[in-house]
């Protein structure tokens, strides 16, 4: 049976002054069944940070449009759109005289075959149904400290060094990148791409269900309305996108008007 895509990027505010979230879902513009699902979560003090996230979406939609897949592989479409965000946001720095970064991830969709890539603690999730199969490890400190085994991945929920980045793009140093893929694509499959500001909220099995319940649609609304009750008012922005693959029932042909079936011999 066909696999269609049923796909919605959402955001809130939170509790922050300002959005500095950017998310998108970009079909491409000549090829069909390929598109890039993109958050970005910037950071850099009053609009520095949005700055930034808004680099990483336009490095990312301009690198889609001129995407040729026949000739370029998915993974230069990641690497290329997050290290040319890197250098221009690095640049803005000296015309704008602020402290520009942004975390960055990246889902590249084309027929039988998922590809991402990612820099920060924007993460990524791959569910079949409700079973979790993989999901980004963040460039963190807690993550290194859980990765080394000297803190459990409970403790890494409230470490007070949870937040602070081991890269991201538009620093000093040039950023680290990962990079992951699969061609094991089934109806049932979702995709979850968000910033700190979802993930934090929900552990593994609770996504799971959300994703494989309800819509694209609902499940965005649902998540990020039970987030802002968790946050209590004090909640980070909030952005994510869900791509789920369903399966679409194909019409059966019509025999045309006035046909008679004969009977057999």
């Amino acid at each position: 049976m066909p696999i269609a895509v049923d796909a919605c990027a959402a955001q809130h505010q939170g509790d922050r002054k300002e959005q500095q979230d950017r998310v998108a879902i970009l079909p491409h513009v000549r090829r069909k069944g390929i598109a890039l699902a993109v958050v970005a979560d910037g950071m850099g003090g009053h609009t520095g940070g949005a700055l930034a996230a808004e680099q990483v979406l336009h490095t990312a939609r301009t690198n889609l449009e001129h995407f040729a897949p026949v000739e370029e592989s998915a993974r230069w479409l990641l690497e290329n759109s997050m290290r040319e965000a890197h250098t221009m946001i690095k640049a803005s720095r000296f015309m704008n005289e602020k402290d520009p970064h942004s975390t960055a991830v990246m889902l590249l969709l084309q027929p039988g075959l998922a590809s991402w890539g990612y820099c920060g603690d924007s993460r990524l999730y791959h569910y079949r149904g409700r079973q979790l199969l993989t999901r980004t490890v963040d460039h963190s400190f807690v993550e290194h400290l859980v990765a080394t085994g000297k803190i459990t991945p409970a403790q890494a929920l409230t470490h007070p060094n949870r937040n602070v980045l081991m890269t991201s793009l538009g620093g000093q140093d040039e950023p680290r990148f990962s990079f992951a893929e699969t061609a094991d694509l089934r109806a049932g499959d979702s995709f979850m791409l968000c910033s700190d500001g979802i993930w934090a909220y929900f552990d593994e099995a609770e996504m799971g269900e959300l994703l494989a319940g309800n819509s694209a649609r609902t499940a965005c609304e649902k998540i990020i309305d039970l987030a802002r009750q968790r946050a209590a008012g004090a909640g980070d922005n909030l952005s994510l996108a869900v791509i789920r693959l369903v399966e679409v029932e194909v019409p059966k042909a019509r025999p045309p008007a006035g046909f008679v079936p004969r009977g057999g011999a």
